[in-house]
């Protein structure tokens, strides 16, 4: 069990959250009209969400890089379902090149999960597909490992979001932090997920290998 801590929002994102924000296929007029139309906040809009309600997804980052952000919606009306986006970026030059990526484990809809890469990986893509039988997720982390680096100094964040149905947004705290993993449980009642993400520094040098 990891200890927790509070990830502060840094400046050091900033501009990566600038770029974040792709401008929209659809002028701002129309998708302000919208948004009052379905009754969801226009800024909405703004952010690239790798799904739409209901929809499974596939996310991966591009070679090389890793999930530093993560931040997701929640709608009732739609399934107590959420849209999630992604942010990447390219890892320290002194971790080197992954040499190896896959797909975890997966966890099944409805059930708490606890997920860690296995050989030492760190989280670069996410997949999920939506259960209308139980209004949830199931989830597998796409992980890369960097040659025999190994993880140090890990704990988890605290909840995300702070309360179930809440919007949700987690940054890691600095460069040089990775996301390895997450626990999660799920509310039965209301139908929603809250998140712990694994923080963890890697070695710079390769070290007596094992799998955390």
């Amino acid at each position: 069990m990891c200890a927790e801590r509070f990830i502060t929002k840094p400046a050091l994102h900033s501009r990566a959250r600038q770029e974040l924000r792709m401008k929209p296929t659809l002028p701002l007029w129309a998708l302000s009209l919208l948004a009052v139309a379905w009754g969801y906040p226009s800024h909405l809009y703004d952010e690239p969400w790798v799904n739409l309600f209901r929809q499974g997804f596939n996310f991966q980052c591009p070679h090389g890089e890793v999930l530093v952000a993560i931040r997701s919606y929640f709608s009732e009306a739609e399934g107590s379902d959420r849209l999630w986006t992604f942010e990447c970026q390219p890892t320290p030059s002194t971790l080197g090149e992954p040499t190896e990526c896959w797909w975890d484990d997966i966890n099944r809809a409805g059930m708490e999960w606890s997920s860690t890469c296995s050989n030492n990986g760190i989280v670069a893509g996410v997949q999920s597909q939506y259960f209308s039988s139980v209004l949830d997720r199931e989830w597998q982390f796409y992980c890369c490992r960097f040659s025999r680096r190994c993880p140090y100094s890990c704990w988890c964040t605290n909840d995300v979001p702070e309360y179930y149905r809440e919007e949700g947004e987690m940054i890691i705290p600095s460069y040089g932090y990775f996301i390895r993993g997450a626990q999660t449980t799920f509310s039965g009642v209301l139908r929603d997920r809250q998140w712990k993400y694994i923080v963890c520094r890697m070695t710079d040098f390769d070290c007596e290998f094992e799998n955390f």
